[in-house]
């Protein structure tokens, strides 16, 4: 969690406050009326930390995808050795089943 991300939810809250407060000022404000101001502050501030939570949770989902793309792609380039060494393999038999073969053949 950055401080921007803190800066932007203290924002989101302080101007909840000040939104419901003028608003509320508009129709006889009274000291009743701060339980209001109360249930906006806290539902904005919920908000708030629902989408920290939850871009939280996307940084966490990106960088364990980023792992295991990771280990995948070592993990084919290790296959990529296996298979070119094993091709190598079969190749230099082939050469010499043919030269053998040419061998035989000439004489």
């Amino acid at each position: 969690m950055e401080i921007r991300d803190i800066l932007f939810s203290v924002v989101m809250v302080v101007s909840s406050f000040v939104l419901t407060y003028e608003w509320l000022g508009r129709f006889k404000y009274s000291p009743a009326n701060a339980l209001i101001i109360l249930a906006a502050m806290v539902m904005v501030g919920a908000l708030a930390g629902m989408i920290l939570s939850v871009d939280m949770r996307l940084r966490k989902l990106d960088n364990m995808l980023e792992a295991k793309e990771r280990s995948l792609r070592i993990n084919i380039q290790s296959v990529e050795n296996n298979i070119d060494s094993r091709v190598h393999e079969v190749l230099l038999r082939m050469d010499d089943v043919i030269a053998s073969l040419d061998r035989t053949r000439y004489r």
